[in-house]
């Protein structure tokens, strides 16, 4: 839209209008960029350590089989609640922990009730591993004695889950499989050869736990009879080290004079995989079955999942290049495989779709999820695979699938059919016939109890906090179970920044993308504000919601910021063609758009064209560290937190979706990475990392930053002892964020 004369006549005209309205401004007595007279100033505690503007939610919430009850945990972890969905009211505590009998049980930190209704398995003392995974504590609560007893006393256990009959648990401990029986309290040990950093059985390697996003790879059969589990050979994966430090909160006092090292199996693209098998345990005769999958070896095996019928399993099953979707369904008792589904795509299989299938609860059909219409749909098959009919259809994109009602006979699901920036929960019935569930602008979600006779919908839109109301199945609200209204009142008390939405073109001219400006409170026109761009720009991600959010930005734009954030291409909501445009050139299309979307402000009256900063955190670092490169004509500076900087320093999975192996596509590799184009970089670039990231290693700044001293480009870097990619703990997500504001003010000259 703007010529480079345009952007420097727009640059000296927003010097002089900048001096003449912060001259104005002081002289009228008014202090630029503070918050407005009568209001409280916002903090940087309030969004860092002290939460004061996090909306409440109802968690802990779970739906008891009979489908008019529902389970609360409360007391600060002690109770377990018993309610009516209809009334609302307390029915009976199903456990209480205080007193000196229970004392043993720290809380109550996750629960679930067996499917007889005979106990309730207590999760507690948990301890992260990674994303995902977790060990913990787990005690079994008999409701008929009040006894409850260590699930297991051979140590910490991870991902205790009851089986249908609630008879047994399965649950994994050292790389190995364990099976628990309620009724004796005995336990047998189903695997014998899991190994730290060889051998894993029922629980995920690190890249499949990050990029296929689950924690447990095992799943009971529907009559309990037997136990399917994927098992990981990382033996061929390589080691990537971490050293610890002793550092502080907490402290690792093992390490205070010299540090320990961490390793652990993570394959980077283009590197080997683990190789994975599927395994079915027979538990009445001991017996285990390995499935047959194929004689291929460098293949993804992300589910398992049974059908109705306890004889058989189905299998996902995808390539390397992660374009190729197969389903095969198991004999479970002799292993062997006939092909249920296939689906290829030119460019790759959305990580949403390997959901699916959902075997509906009649055995004769299943649901599965597909792009092949250009917009994600569901789709009714029948069990011979063959499709019976779409579900939904339309220029819209089909998110979530919460399940078939087969009493009311509709199918619910969540989709963005009003428009990118708003999302809405629907049912429908096989005729088509359709019911919008969220009236309320925005961004709506759902959970629906197990008879869908009650959902949950959680509202919001960007003026509104989080509102909690729960509905009967024709839509009717029972009644709110949380309006945050304590949070409305105390954002009364200051001057609140609010969100505009608009679309800008992209670097080709004709693409709308999808933004949000956000001006001082107290705005003057007259005035040229320095900007920031926030964004994360992933693949399939979106940052441009109708949708309630309130963080650091908000102290920033009270120090007179212009707060902008944008959606490039590549970004979700919008159709397959609009976020698979990137394919083979990550950081191509996003970085264009972005830079576009910084002229496109460096032209507005009230931005001061010298003062464009962007940030932001691992893709979005990316972003950041590249569009200073690339974009030296259009931004001041750059903030990139825990950046990937090269994507040959990146997980198979995750890389290899969008860009294949770095020797299939060595130029989307390399065009785009930071670290080949530190020589272009001209302003000012702040590098953040911990040094125990586990997701994107540190290598990846440490790299970047070599590259620059070698480029003699000057450079601001910030390291965190021992953090992860969240960088928090103790005090270290204030002093992050007062880095990232005192850097930006010098930036804008505000200092």
């Amino acid at each position: 839209m703007t010529g480079k004369l345009n952007i420097r006549g727009g640059i000296l005209g927003a010097r002089a209008r900048r001096v003449t309205s912060v001259i104005l401004l002081l002289a009228a007595g008014v202090a630029p960029g503070h918050a407005q007279e009568g209001k409280k100033p916002f903090t940087l505690e309030d969004f860092t350590i002290q939460g004061t503007f996090s909306p409440r939610r109802v968690s802990g919430m779970k739906s008891l089989d009979d489908g008019e009850h529902y389970a609360m945990v409360e007391g600060g972890g002690k109770r377990l609640v018993k309610y009516s969905y209809r009334g609302g009211k307390a029915v009976e505590t199903l456990v209480d922990l205080s007193g000196d009998r229970y004392k043993e049980v720290a809380g109550i930190e996750d629960y679930t009730i067996s499917p007889a209704g005979t106990h309730v398995l207590i999760c507690t003392r948990r301890q992260s591993i990674y994303r995902r995974s977790f060990t913990a504590e787990y005690y079994l609560f008999d409701f008929k004695n009040k006894q409850i007893k260590p699930l297991s006393g051979g140590g910490p256990q991870q991902v205790a889950t009851f089986s249908p009959t609630g008879a047994k648990i399965a649950f994994a401990r050292g790389n190995n499989l364990f099976i628990h029986d309620t009724r004796f309290g005995s336990e047998i040990q189903i695997t014998h050869d899991g190994k730290f950093n060889e051998i894993i059985n029922g629980t995920p390697d690190w890249v499949y736990e990050e990029e296929f996003g689950f924690n447990r790879a095992f799943e009971w059969a529907p009559d309990g009879s037997a136990l399917a589990y994927i098992k990981f050979d990382e033996s061929r994966v390589k080691l990537f080290d971490m050293t610890l430090f002793k550092g502080l909160a907490p402290a690792l006092e093992a390490n205070a004079s010299y540090p320990s090292s961490y390793s652990y199996k993570y394959p980077k693209a283009g590197e080997e995989n683990s190789r994975v098998s599927v395994h079915v345990y027979n538990v009445e005769e001991r017996v285990t079955t390995r499935v047959d999958t194929g004689e291929e070896e460098d293949i993804y095996l992300p589910r398992v999942r049974w059908t109705t019928d306890p004889r058989q399993l189905a299998i996902t099953r995808l390539n390397r290049f992660q374009n190729k979707l197969e389903i095969l369904l198991a004999n479970a008792r002799v292993g062997n495989t006939t092909l249920l589904y296939r689906e290829e795509n030119a460019r790759y299989i959305a990580e949403e779709q390997l959901d699916y299938p959902r075997f509906l609860e009649d055995g004769q059909h299943f649901v599965m999820s597909s792009e092949k219409s250009g917009y994600s749909h569901l789709y009714l098959h029948e069990m011979n695979g063959r499709e019976k009919q779409a579900i939904t259809s339309g220029e819209y994109d089909v998110v979530a699938f919460h399940g078939y009602d087969a009493k009311r006979k509709l199918f619910y699901y969540t989709s963005r059919e009003v428009s990118p920036l708003e999302q809405h929960v629907y049912s429908i019935d096989l005729k088509g016939r359709k019911t919008r569930l969220t009236p309320a602008r925005g961004w709506n979600s759902a959970e629906f109890n197990n008879a869908f006779n009650y959902y949950t919908v959680t509202s919001s839109n960007a003026d509104t906090p989080p509102v909690v109301t729960l509905h009967e199945a024709g839509g009717k609200v029972a009644r709110v179970m949380e309006d945050n209204a304590a949070l409305a009142r105390r954002l009364e008390e200051h001057a609140v920044a609010r969100r505009e939405f608009l679309q800008v073109p992209a670097a080709d001219g004709k693409t709308m993308l999808n933004a949000w400006i956000m001006k001082p409170a107290g705005f003057d026109p007259a005035r040229a504000y320095p900007v920031m761009i926030t964004q994360y720009s992933g693949p399939n991600s979106q940052e441009v919601r109708d949708a309630w959010e309130l963080d650091w930005t908000q102290y920033l734009a009270q120090k007179g910021f212009i707060i902008f954030s944008v959606d490039p291409r590549g970004t979700g909501g919008r159709g397959e063609e609009f976020r698979k445009c990137t394919y083979m050139q990550l950081g191509k299309l996003e970085s264009d758009d972005l830079i576009a979307a910084g002229r496109w402000l460096a032209a507005l009256p009230h931005v001061d064209a010298r003062a464009i900063a962007i940030w932001g955190w691992s893709y979005g670092g990316f972003m950041s560290s590249l569009c200073l490169m690339k974009g030296h004509d259009v931004f001041a500076a750059a903030i990139a937190v825990a950046p990937v900087t090269h994507f040959r320093y990146y997980d198979s999975i995750y890389t290899e979706r969008f860009m294949r192996r770095p020797m299939d596509n060595p130029g989307g590799y390399n065009d785009n990475a930071p670290v080949n184009h530190a020589r272009l970089m001209k302003g000012k670039l702040l590098l953040c990392h911990g040094t125990a990231d586990d997701n994107v290693h540190v290598q990846n700044t440490l790299e970047l930053a070599e590259a620059l001293v070698q480029a003699n480009k000057p450079f601001d870097m910030q390291v965190y002892t021992n953090r992860d990619h969240g960088i928090y703990g103790g005090m270290t997500r204030l002093h992050l964020f007062s880095k990232f504001v005192n850097f930006l003010q010098e930036m804008a000259g505000n200092e």
